[in-house]
């Protein structure tokens, strides 16, 4: 089978290039939208007064649900047309930016945050099957993916700053109606210079396998953060396995299709499932770092959101200049190493952040993210490439979505489980504070921001005493946070390693 478009060019011209330029502003505007939020939790904390559970769920409901649906939305790409799918998903999104604007409340925003990863799903497939389609030469297409690569790195690098500029004039729902803005240009310009892609003889969707695909995520998910937050285990360990089971029955039903959904044969090419992994593992790792980054910076430190974003822009540049530099360093010492190192900068950047205190000051914090950055930048081209390289043109879609859901699912659970690492020995480590009353503690110890609240209504030097013992058992949470994401980096590149061993002669890289 073989893809349809409006024309088809052996390599790309400047109309495709321009196209390339109009697909960037999705990926800008998902990329932001998973960093910008980590600037409002403070505000968030104090305007709407969530747990620490509706926390969490505020900032991971949307990478979660936007992981459930991603497979599903790349095979619909796939069907009725990639470009018609992202026109949709670019309306739908500037709609649920402006209902997370208004949000009344901590569930109100909630389920914005829902809306938002149903339409996000049908973005970042699309763009990325776009450009597959957009550039059949294998030179062009591995620099348009380093484009695609470092816009998804900028937008990192935009939120804290965009974030930190917003609120520093105007209030927290201003950081999602910037989103509005972007997706009118893109309904504006998509039409015109991205040419319409589909595949030719797709079949039909099978609607078990999309009830199984999302059946497969979401009970899992929810397990997983049941059992971070403790209390019985009984319903936790139970939807775990109902998402196990699920997943399970979707793998055995994609088998049995002529046509399946999601080609599951696509995961016995090693660079293919090298790719998919590693996406996880980066995005778990980064998104975790922004969310107490963030905290640290503007409730520890004290200083202004627009600072905290700056003072995080080092890193996030250094990996957008990473995502270049990765394709010729490939070419010379070969993909497996160079991812490798990534992980190993990464894992090194991690075990510097284990350093911070209350009185150690921004410089550590930046040249701590600077390595974060830089290693997390030097895997995205080379990952993406893998994944569309290994799949037909006529998936791009589906194998664009498996990709994505990498990245978002590692969002989601670098929240969801480093940020209830984090939370679990944040509680463990602020028990008692002496002169001050209990129930302040027990206050304070839900979340940073509530301890910072709570101390606000306390006299003077009671208040003194529950901010230091706050922040410090913050930093020692901290501390315990980066010592496992830096092992699991570390584990995720002695298994890269393995993997992408050369066999016959021949490396896989």
């Amino acid at each position: 089978m073989t893809t349809t478009q409006d024309t088809h060019v052996d390599r790309a011209g400047p109309r495709e290039w321009a196209g390339l330029a109009v697909l960037t502003l999705p990926v800008l505007l998902i990329s932001v939208d998973m960093t910008i939020l980590g600037f409002a939790v403070p505000h968030l904390s104090e305007d709407l007064r969530p747990t620490g559970t509706e926390l969490l769920w505020i900032v991971d409901v949307y990478s979660f649900l936007l992981a459930a649906l991603l497979v599903t939305m790349g095979s619909l790409g796939d069907r009725i047309g990639r470009r018609r799918l992202l026109m949709f998903g670019a309306a739908g999104f500037g709609a649920a930016s402006v209902a997370a604007a208004f949000a009344p409340t901590a569930e109100a925003m909630i389920a914005a945050r829902a809306l938002l990863g149903l339409a996000g799903g049908t973005l970042m497939p699309s763009t990325l099957s776009l450009v597959r389609s957009m550039f059949p030469d294998d030179a062009q297409r591995k620099i348009a993916i380093a484009v695609w690569a470092a816009a998804l790195s900028a937008g990192s690098a935009l939120g804290p700053v965009l974030g930190g500029l917003l609120l520093e004039f105007f209030w927290w729902g201003s950081l999602f109606l910037v989103n509005a803005p972007v997706t009118v240009l893109t309904l504006v310009l998509a039409p015109t210079l991205v040419r319409e892609s589909r595949a030719t003889d797709p079949g039909r969707l099978d609607p078990l396998s999309v009830l199984l695909s999302a059946a497969t995520m979401l009970p899992a998910v929810y397990g997983v953060k049941k059992l971070a937050e403790g209390g019985p285990v009984a319903l936790p360990l139970a939807a775990i396995a109902l998402g196990v089971g699920c997943g399970v029955a979707f793998v055995r039903r994609q088998r049995a299709q002529e046509r399946p959904m999601l080609d599951i044969g696509l995961f016995a090419n090693r660079t293919f499932s090298v790719g998919v992994g590693l996406n996880l593992i980066t995005l778990f790792a980064m998104i975790a770092a922004l969310f107490f980054l963030t905290q640290y910076l503007q409730i520890v430190l004290g200083i202004s959101p627009l600072r905290a974003g700056l003072a995080l822009v080092p890193g996030m540049l250094l990996a957008v200049g990473a995502g270049f530099l990765a394709v010729g360093a490939a070419r010379r010492v070969g993909m497996a190493a160079v991812l490798c190192a990534g992980l190993l900068i990464m894992a090194t950047g991690f075990l510097v952040l284990t350093a911070l205190s209350p009185d150690s000051g921004a410089a550590l914090a930046v040249g701590g993210f600077a390595f974060v950055g830089f290693g997390m930048g030097l895997t995205q081209t080379l990952t993406n490439d893998a994944v569309l390289s290994a799949a037909p043109e006529d998936r791009a879609g589906a194998a664009s979505a498996v990709s994505e859901t990498g990245y978002e699912l590692g969002a989601a659970l670098g929240v969801a489980i480093l940020g209830s690492v984090l939370a679990v020995s944040y509680r463990g480590g602020l028990r008692e504070v002496p002169g001050v009353p209990d129930e302040a503690v027990a206050a304070a110890r839900d979340t940073l921001g509530g301890a910072a609240d709570t101390a606000s209504t306390l006299p003077t030097e009671e208040a003194e005493r529950l901010t230091a013992a706050a922040h410090t058992a913050f930093t020692d949470a901290v501390a315990v946070t980066g010592a496992t994401a830096a092992a699991l980096l570390v584990a995720a590149a002695a298994t890269t390693a393995v993997v992408l061993r050369p066999t016959g002669g021949r490396s896989q890289g």
